[in-house]
């Protein structure tokens, strides 16, 4: 009889799950449509021969994930830059805090990076809704990430918070591996980046003896994402439009087409800022506080750290100008810049046609779409 382990509903696969996973990747039906962008122009029959025959995540990532990320950056980006990997030791284990713009690209850009330096990788946050198919699930779980569940009664909340907090200290402080999380549910989709203070309380709650050192042992270090075009601008936009009225119900398969959009649509100049880590010395100043209070002040923390070395882009000084009618940010972008932006935008004006999106107000719509760039200024230039 096999071993149980009180993680097995949420970890990525064993190594000795592996295998048969690679197989079940390679014979899929979806397979070659995924081989189609990570190998484009190879013959379908070898690559399957090929990835059919890895065993190890390390083989997988090496061999299938980084030519992934290569495509993603070599077809959708004009620059791919990461800063602060100095500051990180090898053999430390990190959580690492990231602001949430993109499904998978935050998390997977990132790992590319850290692998092609000689770092170990991550185990990635994996929200359960998108695990939606045996093809992703397989891929998802064979490159270390593990299932969060959302949702459900308080009760089901807090022991699904509790067992996600026991996993991931387990993974720091006995895995001695390192662990990505989104700094909030979901993605950022106005552009405000801001630190859930219940996800800091999630992180304490597998270690309630002693809220300084329950956080201080997990090694948090923030990390601010920033592309210079939205992931899934359009996207984002209309599901704000709608949920002005009413609430946003998900189409079949969203979730899905996001993450492809994601993937493929341009980015043009893409930054990641490794900040500096949360150090028990600033989480002292704070001990004196109640709970909530301290939970909030390290989601501030974490969010100065994040908001402070968010890179912004012309796209973003355009927009805020565009949005409140001032040239208050001209010296920060070209003609030619601005009028790349305001064809960009055009295409809402294409989309709000479609009787799925019911658009009667195409001014608000303009207007949110500004926001999701404009409000990264207000965010970091605004005091």
């Amino acid at each position: 009889m096999e071993k149980y382990d009180k993680f097995d509903d949420i970890r990525p696969y064993n190594p000795d799950e592996v295998p048969a996973a690679m197989q079940r990747i390679a014979e899929s039906e979806g397979f070659p449509i995924v081989a189609s962008f990570v190998f484009p122009d190879q013959d379908i029959k070898k690559l399957r021969t090929m990835v059919a025959n890895l065993k190890t995540t390390e083989e997988f990532q090496s061999k299938v994930m980084a030519q992934f990320n290569e495509q993603v950056i070599k077809r959708s980006t004009t620059e791919f830059n990461v800063e602060g990997i100095d500051t990180l030791q090898k053999d430390v284990p990190y959580l690492y805090v990231s602001n949430h713009r993109d499904i998978v690209l935050d998390s997977s850009l990132l790992q590319y990076k850290l692998h092609s330096l000689g770092f170990q990788t991550t185990e990635i946050t994996f929200g359960a809704n998108l695990m939606c198919m045996p093809l992703i699930i397989d891929i998802g779980k064979s490159n270390k990430m593990f299932r969060v569940e959302r949702g459900g009664t308080p009760k089901e909340f807090y022991r699904c918070s509790l067992h996600l907090s026991e996993y991931i200290r387990h993974v720091i402080t006995e895995k001695h591996s390192s662990v990505w999380i989104a700094q909030r549910n979901g993605r950022t989709k106005d552009g405000l980046d801001k630190t859930d203070q219940g996800i800091i309380k999630m992180f304490g709650m597998s270690r309630n003896d002693d809220k300084i050192k329950s956080l201080a042992e997990l090694n948090i270090i923030p990390v601010s994402v920033s592309y210079e075009w939205e992931s899934c601008d359009y996207l984002k936009a209309f599901e704000l439009y709608i949920s002005r009225n009413q609430k946003y119900i998900k189409r079949p398969g969203e979730d899905v087409t996001s993450i492809l959009t994601g993937i493929t649509q341009p980015k043009g100049r893409v930054h990641f800022e490794i900040c500096p880590q949360i150090r028990e010395e600033e989480l002292s100043a704070f001990d004196c506080m109640t709970a909530n209070e301290y939970h909030q002040q390290v989601a501030r923390l974490i969010d100065q750290r994040i908001i402070s070395h968010y890179r912004l882009w012309p796209n973003n000084y355009i927009a805020h100008d565009m949005l409140y009618g001032t040239n208050t940010y001209r010296e920060y972008y070209t003609d030619e810049e601005k009028q790349l932006f305001v064809e960009h935008m055009a295409v809402l004006n294409q989309m709000a046609q479609l009787e799925q999106y019911e658009v009667t107000d195409l001014d608000a719509l303009y207007d949110i779409f500004l926001g999701i760039y404009a409000n990264p200024v207000n965010q970091k230039l605004v005091k």
